[in-house]
């Protein structure tokens, strides 16, 4: 009930974004029309955006014939996890990464790298693909997955605003300044948003990810060498898509200092310390 309050919340703020970028467009007939089209968004996420994300990263599905080690190891947590079998997917990447994707547990995907196949065992392969399952079973990937969708759309409908200006009531031109003001606080605000609701569910997905895969310290591991290699190596669909960042078990973009701020996953050595003591309890 939880997470549905949440998503509920979520689709309102970005709701309430559109119609602000539409009124300043167009008055109350831009606000109007920026609600309807914000509907529409949020009804075609909800069913199509799953399907929009794995495209952006040109994810291949793969299954026991194509890729039968770590078809099973997802299929075998799944299982454990009490969860349907999700959908697998590989993505032709060096950059180490991961993400699940989906409205809900019934149709659910998961999808790596092939960068991080090569850089982890299979603990710390384990580790990740059940951090990847907590965020299925927790249902946080229709979060996820709309969010990811309608920030990108308000990053368009924004730079269009300080492109081509509003209109007023009398359909005078609007201050050119506020345009620009729009276009550089509306991205910013959609951001806010993924930040507030993104960096405690990472630290539920790594609590939940060890319980599925029963060695919080394997999935420490990972995360230690996902952050420093990942560092190096961009993965180019997030640097393309900045907005599906906060899908990925790391945050794939460069930043550092103020971007930090506003930086979706929450300190990777935090989250290390906190699977560690969870692995010190175990023992």
């Amino acid at each position: 009930m939880f997470n549905l309050v949440k998503t509920a919340v979520l689709m309102a703020a970005i709701t309430a974004l559109f119609m602000v970028i539409g009124s300043y467009i167009g008055g109350q007939t831009g606000m109007l029309v920026a609600l309807l089209v914000a509907v529409g968004m949020n009804f075609f996420s909800y069913w199509f955006s799953a399907d929009m994300v794995l495209r952006m990263y040109n994810a291949q599905q793969v299954d026991e014939s194509s890729a039968p080690q770590f078809y099973r190891l997802v299929q075998e947590l799944a299982q454990r996890a009490g969860l349907p079998a999700p959908k697998v997917y590989l993505i032709d990447e060096d950059a180490p990464n991961a993400f699940a994707t989906g409205r809900d547990p019934e149709h659910a995907a998961v999808a790596a790298t092939t960068g991080i196949l090569r850089l982890l065992s299979e603990r710390e392969l384990r580790g990740v693909m059940g951090h990847e399952l907590a965020h299925v079973a927790h249902r946080d990937i229709l979060i996820s997955t709309v969010s990811a969708t309608m920030a990108g759309a308000i990053s368009m409908l924004a730079n269009f605003a300080a492109f081509f200006g509003g209109r007023d009531e009398n359909g005078r031109p609007t201050n050119p300044i506020a345009g620009l003001a729009i276009a550089l606080l509306a991205p910013l605000a959609a951001s806010l948003i993924q930040m507030a609701i993104s960096r405690a569910r990472e630290f539920e997905a790594d609590r939940g990810g060890a319980e599925i895969s029963g060695d919080p310290a394997a999935l420490a591991s990972a995360l230690d060498k996902i952050h420093r290699v990942a560092q190096g190596i961009p993965l180019s669909a997030a640097e393309a898509h900045p907005e599906t960042a906060q899908m990925m078990i790391m945050n794939p973009l460069s930043g550092g200092g103020i971007a930090g701020l506003f930086a979706t996953h929450p300190p990777t050595e935090e989250r290390i310390q906190r699977l560690m003591a969870m692995a010190q309890g175990r023992r």
